[in-house]
Order: C-alpha cells, then structure tokens, then sequence
C-alpha cells in the first residue's frame, strides 16, 4: 500500500502544480479550490505512505516524479516545450528517485 499511497500522492502533486496555472491567482473560484483540494490530498497521502518510508526517499520521490509528470503534461496541455536539456534532466531526477529507492534500507 505504501507505493501505491506514493503514486497517487504524486497524482495530486501534479494536478494541484497544472491546477496553480488555472487559477489564475487564485482570482478563480471552482479552480482554487480544486488546486487546494489536490494539495491537501497530495499531502495526506504523502504523509500515508511516510509511516513506511523514510521521508528521504518519500519526499524525493514525490518532489522528483511530481515534477516531471508536471513538465510532461505542460508540454501537452499547455504545449511547452521539452528540450533535449529538459529530457537529460528528466532522466536525472528518475534516475536518482530509483537509486534511492534501491539504496534505502
């Protein structure tokens, strides 16, 4: 359960970072309170998945993972572009998140 409290943590972190764009400062109702509601849920579920995590790990990976489901969907969505400078990065952040998930004890 704990991985699975993790991926829809990072769910929620991706929906309240598109979520922030919508709101347009938060000047539009139905929009702000929807980002909220996805920033409570992003952080209630994070914080279900630290009882098991060391919150290194957790943390890191929803930061890092949410980040790039957030550029990834900005690129189409919002059509920004992903760069070959972007994607190397991308790939650091995965490859990072997975070597401290496997060196975690």
């Amino acid at each position: 359960m704990t991985w699975l409290f993790l991926g829809i943590a990072i769910l929620f972190e991706v929906a309240f970072a598109l979520g922030t764009n919508a709101t347009k400062g938060f000047t539009r109702l139905w929009p702000s309170v929807l980002t909220l509601g996805a920033a409570a849920g992003g952080i209630y579920t994070l914080s279900l998945a630290l009882r098991d995590l060391d919150v290194s790990v957790g943390y890191t990976i929803w930061t890092g993972l949410g980040g790039v489901g957030t550029v990834v969907l900005g690129a189409v969505i919002f059509k920004e572009r992903i760069t070959t400078a972007r994607l190397v990065s991308f790939a650091a952040i995965i490859g990072g998140a997975v070597l401290l998930r496997l060196t975690a004890v």
